[in-house]
């Protein structure tokens, strides 16, 4: 048996991402590649499981798998697996209220969910929807909730359309994410980690030595300085 041979053996399902590997995505449409609409029928005619998962927030699961069926693909709604369905559950099981930045053609999926008084922010890729004014409404409703809540459907970098490369979700998640700096162990770096932030104690004001010890706080880093905190963060802000 070959290498490949051993890696394989044993597998008794398969999980198949959609787009790049069942189509090209284009402006609405799409284009089966090569090849994919038989593999895919082989593997259904086969002893092996198959599903089907995506990071696709610009359409609802039953318009993504609309244009599969048209493509020739033989799949359900109850056979892939997508972000905004994922979403709802945790909204619905946390007991949240989202303020949603997303995409017109999701934007069905969360027909459901409650969203008088939002106490969270769901984000997706929203496309021209991510607009000055919209993200700082995003950011505005975060900074007012005493514990905020930040969920996104995706965090990819960019995706491939016809037109050519397009920026995804996840440098606007980015923009939406917080670090607190501080130099109170208790109230400033276990208040913000409570809350669901990041925290880096600064080695000035009230930090003494034991805090590094701390019993029940730990910070996610510890710095000499707010200077030193910029030059980290700057260092790595692009990456």
């Amino acid at each position: 048996m070959d290498a490949w041979g051993e890696r394989l053996a044993g597998v008794r399902g398969v999980l198949l991402d959609i787009s790049g590997v069942l189509y090209d995505s284009g402006d609405g449409g799409g284009t089966p590649i090569a090849g994919s609409v038989e593999a895919v029928a082989r593997l259904k005619q086969s002893r092996l499981k198959v599903r089907f998962c995506t990071n696709e927030s610009q359409k609802s699961r039953g318009n993504l798998v609309g244009l599969l069926r048209r493509l020739g693909f033989n799949i359900s709604e109850g056979e892939v697996t997508a972000p905004a369905p994922a979403a709802c559950l945790i909204l619905k099981e946390r007991g949240l209220r989202p303020h949603l930045l997303v995409h017109d053609g999701v934007r069905s999926e969360f027909e459901q969910v409650d969203t008088s008084s939002p106490n969270c922010v769901v984000i997706a890729d929203a496309g021209d929807g991510f607009s000055y004014q919209n993200m700082n409404k995003a950011f505005q409703m975060l900074m007012e909730l005493e514990k905020p809540v930040l969920i996104s459907l995706g965090n990819g970098r960019y995706y491939k359309e016809t037109s050519g490369l397009m920026l995804d979700v996840g440098a606007y998640v980015k923009a939406l994410e917080a670090i607190m700096i501080g130099d109170d162990i208790v109230g400033d770096v276990g208040g913000a980690q409570r809350c669901g932030m990041r925290a880096l104690q600064v080695r000035t004001g009230k930090f003494r030595p034991s805090d590094e010890r701390h019993p029940e706080v730990k910070a996610d880093g510890y710095v000499d300085n707010l200077a030193e905190a910029v030059d980290l963060l700057l260092q790595h802000a692009d990456k």
